[in-house]
């Protein structure tokens, strides 16, 4: 293929692909916690990180990067102070990000030209920084995804009977928040800020409605992301048009295709046993032929 003659594609290719398979894994466990808006909500805040890094002359993904974990970090004590009001935690620390990388963004005018690089995302704006950081993350995310699946899948589902079995609720739903921030700080270049959580919630909303089972809905929306992220990148290099918005745009094309599929297949299964029992019945009824 053409494009992948250019090494800025393999670049958005092999980062984009990464940051999908894992992206996808937390997107299922965000959605099974009712958390679904908190990549978003940290998407926001790293772009108070990104603004500090411009104006401090730091490379602005890192210290998005960072800020996006500290983001992380402060939600997960805010949210345990409203517990019965989890959504007020991300509107409090979405605030403050906004109106922080607001201010800090007015204080240097001459950051709004590169800012929509990492607003919409930019297949330009992966270099190598990127993706050694989209590598770690995967791999330090991969690891913690394996290694504690079982206790997440106890808090996933009921934190009371996590507790009651031993499991460190706060210590894991903790670090189950970092490793959420560190995610979103990695997929901003791919997706942009503004779109990051289609990347996570998508593929993972898509897979909750079609797998069988919990297992199954991992691997699922781990595939329907990296179909996704390529097929986005294909689009978005033979029409010209923005990378991030094609692929936010591709995924949602995929949940409405796999939603209607399934419900026309839900359909015709009713049809066809609807059939089969008339069918049935129509024979029960009839007299038996005595020759």
């Amino acid at each position: 293929m053409e494009m992948l003659h250019y090494d800025f594609m393999q670049r958005a290719f092999f980062a984009g692909g990464v940051i999908a398979l894992i992206a996808s894994v937390l997107g299922v466990y965000l959605m099974l916690r009712r958390q679904a808006l908190m990549a978003d909500m940290l998407s926001h805040v790293s772009l108070a990180g990104v603004a500090a890094g411009a104006l401090l002359k730091i490379n602005p993904a890192l210290s998005g990067f960072v800020i996006a974990v500290i983001g992380a970090i402060v939600v997960e004590y805010v949210r345990r102070s409203y517990k019965s009001y989890s959504e007020v935690s991300i509107a409090i620390i979405m605030i403050g990000g906004l109106s922080t990388a607001v201010v800090l963004m007015s204080m240097n005018p001459g950051i709004s030209r590169g800012f929509s690089s990492y607003l919409f995302g930019s297949v330009v704006s992966v270099q190598r920084t990127e993706i050694i950081l989209v590598i770690a993350v995967a791999l330090v995310g991969g690891l913690f995804f394996y290694l504690l699946r079982k206790p997440l899948y106890l808090i996933t589902f009921d934190e009371e009977t996590a507790r009651a079995n031993g499991v460190p609720v706060r210590l894991l739903s903790l670090l189950f928040s970092i490793i959420t921030g560190m995610i979103v700080a990695a997929a901003m270049p791919i997706v942009g800020v503004l779109l990051v959580s289609s990347l996570i919630v998508l593929p993972a909303a898509l897979a909750i409605r079609l797998a069988p089972s919990f297992s199954w809905a991992l691997w699922l929306a781990m595939i329907i992301g990296v179909v996704g992220v390529f097929s986005g990148l294909t689009a978005s290099y033979e029409l010209s048009t923005p990378p991030g918005g094609t692929i936010a745009l591709t995924l949602l094309v995929f949940l409405i295709a796999g939603i209607t599929g399934k419900k026309v297949f839900v359909k015709l299964s009713k049809l066809r046993n609807k059939r089969y029992v008339t069918e049935t019945e129509r024979l029960q009824l009839e007299p038996p032929v005595i020759h």
